[in-house]
């Protein structure tokens, strides 16, 4: 085995097949108490024979360790309209890129041929400080079977803060969540008892992932086409125009999704996409894809529309007070109108929501700054690309990025530098964003279409380099639940640092925070990273 090499990497470097020996024998981390973090164990094989690799993690009594196998997806291109300094994979790309984590401890690895394991540490709140060793131990051998020889021992140095992490106070950070994909991929129907057998882990890994409001489909959304009837609420209708309405599995959904921790609930769009032209699909039945209540044409602002959601409303409005969900729930109107004609409808279909339902605030992915200055909006949600127009004219927001913008942009493609995604929370932060929404937690479809891709070999929905590689989905469908990717879980990272800031109160004006001046000009090393982490944690509130 002495044509093996091994080493320990940060969780902010991505480790390729092709990547040569790197690193050092050992590595130092910071943590608060009550956080996760991460670092890589790294092998390489510089022999002719493929061997079979193990790691093991030898922790302190009370600290959480958890290996994970680094998987590879097929990247045939580099993403467009971005240089190559802004890139990460140069001489790896096109060809094989880290990202997908599974659950294992152990790999086959062939000759010339490097594979890392993701070793994440939680540190329980009752952590004494103090810094605390760990030992990875990796043994291989030419077959799984056979008894393995010894080839390396790394050591990481832990260092825990006196500081206990507190969950973020203020932040909504949501992902939108595809039920029918669930459905689709693990062959259950909706809501059968085996969708919310499944449904459970990947709510629970959301939640764990620093995203703290849920996705309610209370309608099938309608968003990126037609999509396979998902929705929750029943809804039964008389010959004469009257609605009877059943919350039951609503309330499942939101009771679920509460038992996981999540604080906030966002709720389906009550518009078309793109133009706010038509009522949204609502079904009597799931199972049933023409059970639909009127025509697909029909108007967003007619009176069949205003009939349905002059009964709908008052009920919703009922079963959210009953529920106690008015004050942390988010409303949609319409998603990502853009242009006059679209203004023009959004103004109508804002009034109508206005006289039946004054109660409803609405929140919107839009970046058209006269959104926000007329009003329209409640809660704007523009693209990092024109955020700074709203905090120049003094507009309450909240930030999003979907397909880009790319080039010196923050974004979480899987060519997206692993420390431009660390930046997330640091940049939310600083920059006054008041939530995050991103478009797909989990959309392993074909674009607009109800053909389901294999995630595992398509990261742009069938349409690069339209949409690019990493943005439709930042979790694989595992066996039973969930696969996350390298990068949630460093966005996750992310968050933590948004909490610490949050909790420690360090102005955004702070010089700490200085080198950060938009969503495209900001420090993008991992060392600045961890040099800034150190600070927060032992360097006490450098305001």
């Amino acid at each position: 085995m002495d044509r093996i090499d091994c080493w320990l990497q940060n969780s902010l470097t991505r480790v390729f097949p092709g990547t040569a020996t790197n690193g050092s024998k050992g590595i130092s981390i910071a943590a608060a108490r009550n956080q996760r973090v991460s670092f890589q164990a790294c092998v390489r094989n510089r022999g002719d024979i493929a061997i079979s690799v193990r790691a093991d993690v030898l922790a302190p009594e009370g600290l959480g360790v958890l290996v994970r196998r680094v998987g590879y997806v097929p990247v045939p291109h580099f993403n467009t309209e971005t240089e190559e300094a802004e890139l990460d994979g140069a001489g790896h790309i096109p060809g094989l890129v880290p990202d997908p984590l599974f659950p294992e401890s152990e790999t086959r690895l062939g000759p010339c041929e490097t594979q890392s394991f993701w070793i994440s540490v939680d540190v329980p709140a009752g952590t004494a400080p103090g810094t605390y060793q760990l030992e990875v131990e990796l043994k291989g051998g030419p077959a799984l079977e056979e008894e393995r020889s010894a080839i390396g021992s790394l050591h990481a140095s832990l260092d825990v803060a006196e500081w206990v992490a507190h969950p973020r106070e203020g932040f909504p950070v949501t992902h939108w969540f595809y039920a029918d994909a669930l459905c689709d991929w693990y062959k259950v129907e909706p809501f059968d008892e085996g969708f919310w057998k499944i449904v459970q882990p990947y709510m629970a890994d959301m939640v764990s992932h620093g995203n703290n409001c849920i996705y309610v489909p209370i309608f099938t959304p309608p968003t990126d086409g037609v999509k396979r009837p998902t929705q929750l609420l029943g809804v039964s209708a008389t010959p004469d125009g009257a609605y009877t309405f059943s919350f039951d599995n609503v309330k499942r959904w939101v009771d679920t999704a509460k038992r996981y921790g999540a604080r906030y609930f966002e709720w389906t769009h009550l518009f078309s996409q793109w133009g706010i032209e038509h009522a949204i699909r609502v079904y009597r039945d799931n199972a049933d894809p023409t059970s639909l209540l009127w025509p697909e044409d029909t108007g967003a602002t007619s009176d069949t529309y205003r009939n349905f959601l002059a009964q709908f409303l008052p009920a919703f409005h009922r079963f959210l007070e009953d529920e106690g969900l008015i004050d942390i729930s988010f409303f949609h109107l319409s998603d990502e109108p853009h242009g006059d004609e679209h203004l023009k409808n959004y103004r109508k279909a804002r009034a109508l929501l206005k006289e039946l339902a004054p109660w409803m605030k609405v929140m919107d992915a839009l970046s058209d700054i006269c959104y926000g200055k007329e009003g329209l909006t409640d809660i704007p949600v523009p693209s990092i690309r024109t955020a700074h127009e709203y905090t120049e004219a003094g507009i309450p927001s909240w930030a999003y990025f979907c397909c880009g913008p790319r080039g010196p942009y923050l974004n979480r493609l899987v060519d997206t530098p692993l420390a431009k995604i660390g930046m997330s929370g640091w940049l939310f932060y600083t920059l006054g964003a008041q939530g995050f929404l991103h478009w797909g937690y989990n959309y392993w479809y074909r674009r607009q279409s109800l053909q389901l891709i294999d995630p595992f070999m398509e990261l742009a929905a069938g349409v690069w380099p339209e949409w690019p590689y990493g943005d439709t989905f930042v979790v694989y469908p595992g066996p039973d639940g969930p696969i996350d990717s390298i990068r949630w879980e460093v966005f996750a990272q992310s968050l933590q640092d948004y909490a610490l800031l949050e909790q420690l109160g360090i102005p955004p004006e702070s010089g700490l925070l200085s080198q950060i001046k938009g969503y495209a000009d900001f420090p993008k090393s991992a060392e600045w990273i961890e040099s800034m982490r150190r600070i927060l944690l032992f360097g006490g509130c450098c305001c």
